[in-house]
């Protein structure tokens, strides 16, 4: 359904499997031996247990730093613009740690960037409030009938009631940029943290562009699964109320030369690390009580719909919240692979029960049309039906 290999294969090393949708995985196929359940497979390596080899073990780290030194003096304003750079973000640890290291310690003026989230948490407000305390934050808060019927879609048709946000949130940053002519964006975190098809893409210190552009034709555009000509003709919207979520035209983008960068590229990036840094110098908020679907508490805090875009991905790649934190904290050494799997067999796909009244609201989605949406997505080659109760047919805890 997803483009999924039908093999189920688990990473050697965390506790990750080659159904993430994304080229995590590379796999040798000598020297394989199948036991009952799961494929075992000693050379089995994700990329991005060696990307955390390659960082542990190449990258020197000093270096970095004095590159990242060298590209804030090239961007750094002579006065010419308020602002030197631009941070995406929400207020969590990882914009929260870009910006400020930023400001503070490398003397950059940043611009933070938010799309607000579609329903706020307590916590979450709590911190995008104390985030402010120290950075400028541009909001854009769109408009919620709009990106509720989005999400709605995104559900229905693709399982994914997140997609509208993140059209919004990645196309905010830049269109903010060439708006106000700012000509450098500070990710935080880099995507090879999360695994790239090649290592030697390891060395790239930024990120294409041109990946958000794309046609500006109405026929050619999809949001939530659906083309925007039949959205407008449905909900009588607007184009206008749709163009957050219009990728970025090439030629318009062109004019502006805009530099897209990862600050985990310059610096070595350790998520519980920068928990505590930010904690202690700008007074984020872990959650107060467990985040469902984890053990952890400290991230993705921010959106009471997150704990639906972590069990969505569940249900469609049978990988939830707590194969994603365990995993990441396997590379930075602190979990072994045996606690992960343990955390993993506990917490994940654990129902997201807390919020699930309000956003059923939200989407204006009942009970029987969630449940039945949630088994339509179920990709067979990962779960099976027994005694009335859906069980992967693949689990990393099967045998240890």
């Amino acid at each position: 359904m997803f483009g999924l290999p039908k093999k189920v294969e688990f990473c050697s090393r965390c506790t990750l499997s080659n159904q993430r949708p994304v080229p995590v995985a590379e796999f040798k196929t000598k020297k394989i031996s199948k036991k009952k359940g799961n494929v075992i497979n000693k050379d089995l390596v994700c990329n991005a247990c060696k990307f955390a080899d390659f960082k542990a073990n190449y990258i020197n780290w000093d270096k970095r730093e004095t590159e990242l030194i060298k590209l804030c003096d090239k961007y750094r304003s002579k006065g010419n613009n308020e602002y030197d750079c631009i941070v995406p973000g929400s207020g969590g640890k990882d914009s929260r740690y870009a910006s400020y290291i930023l400001k503070y310690k490398y003397g950059m003026n940043p611009l933070t960037v938010t799309w607000a989230p579609h329903i706020y948490t307590d916590i979450g407000k709590k911190n995008m409030d104390s985030w402010t305390e120290h950075v400028d934050n541009y909001l854009v808060t769109p408009n919620k009938n709009v990106q509720r019927k989005l999400s709605k879609e995104a559900f229905l048709n693709l399982l994914h009631p997140f997609q509208p946000f993140v059209f919004g949130q990645r196309f905010a940053a830049i269109k903010v940029a060439m708006k106000m002519k700012i000509k450098l964006i500070f990710h935080g975190e880099s995507p090879f943290e999360y695994g790239v098809s090649n290592l030697k893409e390891a060395n790239s210190n930024g990120f294409n562009q041109y990946y958000f552009c794309g046609s500006q034709k109405l026929n050619d555009i999809y949001l939530g699964g659906k083309n925007v000509n039949s959205l407008i003709l449905k909900y009588n919207f607007r184009k206008s109320d749709l163009l957050h979520y219009f990728p970025i035209d090439k030629k318009e983008l062109k004019k502006f030369k805009i530099n897209y960068k990862f600050l985990g590229y310059y610096l070595n990036w350790n998520p519980q690390e920068i928990f505590y840094y930010v904690s202690k110098k700008t007074g984020f908020l872990p959650n107060p009580e467990r985040t469902e679907g984890t053990y952890s508490k400290y991230a993705s805090l921010d959106d009471k719909m997150d704990g639906f875009h972590y069990y969505t991905s569940f249900i469609k790649f049978g990988l939830g919240r707590a194969t994603m934190d365990t995993s990441q904290e396997i590379r930075n050494g602190l979990l072994d692979r045996n606690e992960g799997i343990d955390l993993v067999k506990k917490y994940d796909g654990e129902f997201p029960e807390k919020y699930f009244e309000e956003v059923l609201n939200y989407m204006d989605i009942k009970k029987d049309l969630f449940w039945k949406t949630i088994n339509k997505f179920r990709p067979k080659h990962l779960w099976v039906k027994r005694k009335s109760k859906w069980q992967l047919k693949h689990t990393i805890y099967e045998k240890k």
